[in-house]
């Protein structure tokens, strides 16, 4: 990977990424932070703060954005698997915004197949930290939370409009079954042509290809090492071939903006390093 910047200092806990042009990317902080929106330059300057209306941030954990230029955020980190408000916030283009706040309309669920908050702890698949958009629908992909951590995911799918509904679940996705710090998924992105899925987890990308809707877990799949120490945190597109990847503040390391060409790597199905 190639750093970009460091983030600003204000920032410590970047949780999600997204991009409307190729200079800037915009960025949320999780639990304990702000209820604030953040672009941010690729000197690593903050060039515009929005306060999001009609949001409290109890976890915002990714950031989305749909062919129309709306964004979302995932208010679903769910530690504990206890939480009973799960909600994604959808909002206008922030980059059309000319005030210093920004309303966001709800789209609350829950999982169906989860009955007691929480779980017993063999059971608890029901923190997330990634999702998607596509189609008028919301990809998310959920946090394996589980006692002997067996690295499954669920893929549920949610409509893209304020409402309250039930995601439907349409998939399972095995990464790895290694500890949770190199397996646990932290953040999600698909290309705009839909040609490409990237999963983050603390220490890879796994990049999903030749996919269907909506169990996209069946497609080709491809693991990138990316051999760094941080917890790699969020992830987006800047264009097809690069991914945009940040990782939290902790202590001296961390706090970084990279860049990384994943078009070369696919092509040569190389890994640019061994798994650390």
């Amino acid at each position: 990977m190639t750093v970009i910047t460091k983030l600003p200092k204000s920032i410590t806990e970047s949780s999600g990424l997204a991009t409307y042009d190729a200079n800037h990317v915009w960025t949320i902080e999780d639990s304990g932070n702000g209820d604030e929106l953040y672009k941010i330059d690729f000197d690593g300057k903050i060039v515009k703060k929005l306060e999001v209306k009609n949001a409290k941030n109890h976890d915002w954990e990714d950031l989305t954005t749909d062919s129309n230029g709306n964004l979302y955020i995932g208010d679903f980190g769910n530690n504990k698997n206890k939480r009973k408000d799960l909600v994604i916030y959808k909002l206008p283009n922030p980059e059309l915004e000319k005030g210093k706040k920004i309303d966001a309309e709800k789209i609350e669920f829950s999982y169906p197949e989860q009955q007691d908050f929480p779980p017993k702890q063999s059971e608890r698949y029901f923190d997330a930290e990634a999702f998607f958009h596509w189609n008028s629908s919301l990809y998310v992909i959920t946090r394996n939370r589980s006692k002997n951590f067996d690295g499954k995911a669920f893929i549920y799918k949610i409509p893209d409009t304020k409402g309250t509904y039930e995601a439907k679940k349409v998939g399972e996705v095995l990464l790895c079954t290694e500890p949770k710090n190199r397996c646990a998924v932290t953040s999600a992105t698909i290309s705009k042509d839909g040609q490409r899925i990237v999963i983050l987890t603390y220490t890879a990308l796994w990049i999903f290809e030749n996919f269907e809707f909506d169990d996209f877990s069946k497609g080709e799949l491809t693991k990138i090492f990316l051999g760094t120490p941080t917890q790699q945190e969020s992830v987006a597109f800047l264009d097809h071939k690069t991914v945009l990847i940040s990782d939290e503040k902790y202590f001296k390391n961390g706090g970084l903006l990279y860049s990384l060409d994943i078009d070369s790597i696919l092509k040569t199905k190389a890994q640019p390093k061994r798994e650390p």
